[in-house]
């Protein structure tokens, strides 16, 4: 038996999916009073789409501007070690002039601020096999546009799929911020966690390289969709938790980074409550509920990774 969960608001049943493109939108008329335009996708972090559906196109076809206008983005530590860098030129034919000494007291040497950790730095968002496999059309999974709202159909009921091959390409696509992609991911998820049983503890160990990076793309939108996953992976059956718990140490430590990540708002209202997307309450919601599925170890390995956490079961 699953332990009783405390609080309503894990269980509540809710379309993920179609929050996050009503999220979108509304982020898209606010952005346009200050006459922007506002596209989730259109990043410098976000993977870029192909030209065409059999892949981009050379780049001798290319017009000369859009061929140039491929960015690198420069990792975090490169960008701070070159801040460290001083001027070799620096310092020569700098006299005060008319006498051969001085008694001027000597400029200080320019010494550059020390560069930002980047700890909190979005990071590029790599492309996931999800996208790739469903451009393919290898994956029994298509939207369903009767209605108001959007669905899924599965070509192959979700129970008679590999979950071994399966569910981590659908993990993986988690991390996508377009949709349909995004859309099908989540709701995909979502559909085999739910019609899983027992085919999901096995696959535990192949889920935790996409977990740990859509973690570590340090998006926000993506943790708060990862963590959500998270809860509901660990209420998905029976010993998934548990199965958990020597996985700490590659999941936790982008938890510890956030956990104390709230908006100190005084006596306004906060709106995330109702959303549930506020990073350090979801995170504290998921550390909750791995010390209550994780058995007698979880609390002492959390404990190791987030030294801040206090337990919900001995407190």
């Amino acid at each position: 038996m699953l332990p009783k969960i405390q609080g309503q608001a894990v269980g509540k049943k809710e379309n993920l999916a179609s929050q996050q493109i009503v999220e979108d939108h509304l982020k898209n008329i606010l952005k346009k009073q200050e006459n922007q335009n506002y596209k989730a996708w259109k990043t410098p972090y976000a993977p870029k789409n192909p030209h065409s559906p059999f892949g981009d196109f050379p780049k001798e076809y290319l017009p000369k501007e859009k061929a140039n206008q491929q960015k690198v983005i420069e990792p975090v530590h490169e960008t701070s070690q070159n801040a460290l860098i001083t001027n070799k030129y620096q310092g020569t034919h700098q006299g005060t002039g008319g006498r051969t000494s001085s008694q001027l007291q000597k400029k200080e040497e320019y010494r550059p601020a020390p560069p930002k950790a980047g700890a909190y730095d979005q990071r590029t968002i790599s492309v996931s096999d999800f996208r790739r496999y469903y451009d393919r059309g290898d994956l029994p999974i298509k939207v369903d546009h009767q209605g108001s709202v959007n669905r899924i159909i599965w070509k192959i009921s979700p129970e008679q799929l590999d979950y071994h091959h399966y569910l981590p390409i659908f993990f993986d696509g988690l991390r996508e911020k377009m949709d349909p992609y995004r859309f099908l991911a989540i709701l995909g998820t979502y559909g085999l966690l739910e019609s899983g049983g027992n085919k999901i503890l096995p696959v535990i160990p192949q889920l935790i390289i996409p977990i740990k990076t859509n973690l570590n793309t340090r998006d926000p939108s993506i943790i708060e969709v990862q963590l959500k996953v998270l809860q509901k992976l660990v209420l998905s059956g029976e010993m998934v938790g548990e199965a958990l718990v020597p996985y700490y140490r590659q999941l936790l430590p982008i938890m510890n980074l956030y956990k104390n990540k709230n908006s100190n708002l005084g006596d306004f209202i906060e709106y995330n409550q109702r959303k549930r997307v506020n990073i350090g309450d979801l995170i504290q919601e998921t550390l909750e509920l791995f010390e209550q599925t994780g058995g007698e170890d979880a609390y002492i390995n959390i404990k190791y990774m987030i030294p801040t956490y206090e337990s919900c079961i001995l407190n």
